[in-house]
């Protein structure tokens, strides 16, 4: 077996290649978490000013990138790879634009889906379609076997999903919002089977791909921000700015840095399911930060996702601990 150049990264920011299942498990689990920060604080933003929806993904995905080149560029290079081929440029950039006009579809297909539909039906038809077409898209593509436990997990997960977004007040279906919905759970889609076909062919730099994707998506969120308002109103600067900051720093920068690495090694249908702990992490910030009511719906859609998470979890990483024995055995 051919060993794999040492490169010694920053931990947060390992290459997928050099990761464990479970560790990747780790990584989705707190991106996850951190992803649900962001709408309590986007709640405080948009209380503290007039900044629009597009806006702030502008704001948050513009400021993520420079914190996360500063990051890579901080970085001990005790290696450096040989210069690239052009065939190899080429992938890298294919793979940046890729992704990128993924994350930007999926963010900004979202945003659109709560302005047409309301934030409940968004939320439910964008992350309950999401794991569904993965499984569908990791079976055809992929040749992941989602299994008979996986399915009963994605079920009572997508159930949880709706107890918890759904079960708490009045929704309006709007058939223009619900495609919308849908068009980001398919960026969604695209965004997560590519990371993991590249991460299965050891062709995939978890920080290079998060770095590009946010160029691309920054681009192309640009024109949309421009024309909503790119400039806030506030009476408060420095508490906006602080806001701002920490939603691209935690459930930003951070977060989507330990999603590439995560997706690359992970089961794609996992991964999915894994992710829709955003919905439960936000549900308890708005009960203990915001002040909402703790309802029924909260805690029965909350425990029926954290058991799907913690069982499909728990298969996921049994099932790389085996592969990583044989592996190694062969080594």
């Amino acid at each position: 077996m051919s060993s794999t150049p040492s490169l010694s990264p920053s931990p947060s920011l390992r290459p997928a290649a050099v990761l464990s299942v479970g560790r990747g498990l780790v990584y989705l689990i707190v991106a996850g978490v951190a992803w649900g920060t962001a709408g309590a604080a986007a709640s405080l933003v948009y209380r503290t000013s007039d900044m629009g929806s597009v806006a702030l993904s502008f704001w948050r995905c513009a400021a993520g990138l420079v914190l996360l080149v500063a990051v890579r560029a901080l970085r001990p290079r005790t290696a450096r790879p040989a210069p690239s081929a052009p065939e190899r440029v080429r992938r890298r950039l294919l793979r940046a634009g890729a992704v990128g006009l993924g994350l930007a579809v999926f963010q900004t297909a979202y945003f659109a889906a709560v302005a047409a539909t309301g934030l409940a039906v968004a939320t439910v038809v964008t992350l309950g379609a999401g794991p569904v077409l993965i499984a569908l898209g990791a079976r055809l593509t992929l040749g992941e076997r989602l299994g008979r436990g996986g399915a009963v997990a994605v079920v009572g997960a997508l159930t949880g999903l709706g107890v918890l977004v759904l079960g708490g007040g009045d929704t309006s279906v709007r058939p223009g919002g619900v495609a919308l919905a849908l068009l980001s759970a398919a960026g969604y889609c695209a965004m997560t089977l590519l990371t993991r076909w590249w991460g299965r062919h050891g062709d995939t730099d978890a920080s290079g791909t998060t770095v590009w994707a946010f160029a691309v998506t920054t681009v192309c969120l640009l024109p949309l921000a421009l024309a909503e308002g790119l400039v806030p109103h506030t009476a408060d600067p420095v508490r906006l700015i602080w806001l701002v900051v920490y939603i691209a720093a935690v459930p930003t920068a951070l977060a989507y840095a330990l999603y590439f690495a995560g997706a690359a090694v992970v089961r794609s249908a996992t991964v999915s399911v894994i992710m829709l702990l955003e919905p439960v992490s936000a549900a308890v910030l708005a009960v203990v930060l915001l002040g909402e009511h703790l309802t029924a719906a909260t805690v029965g859609g909350t425990l029926l996702m954290l058991g799907a998470v913690a069982g499909l979890a728990g298969a996921e990483a049994r099932g790389g601990t085996r592969a990583e024995a044989v592996e190694g055995s062969r080594a």
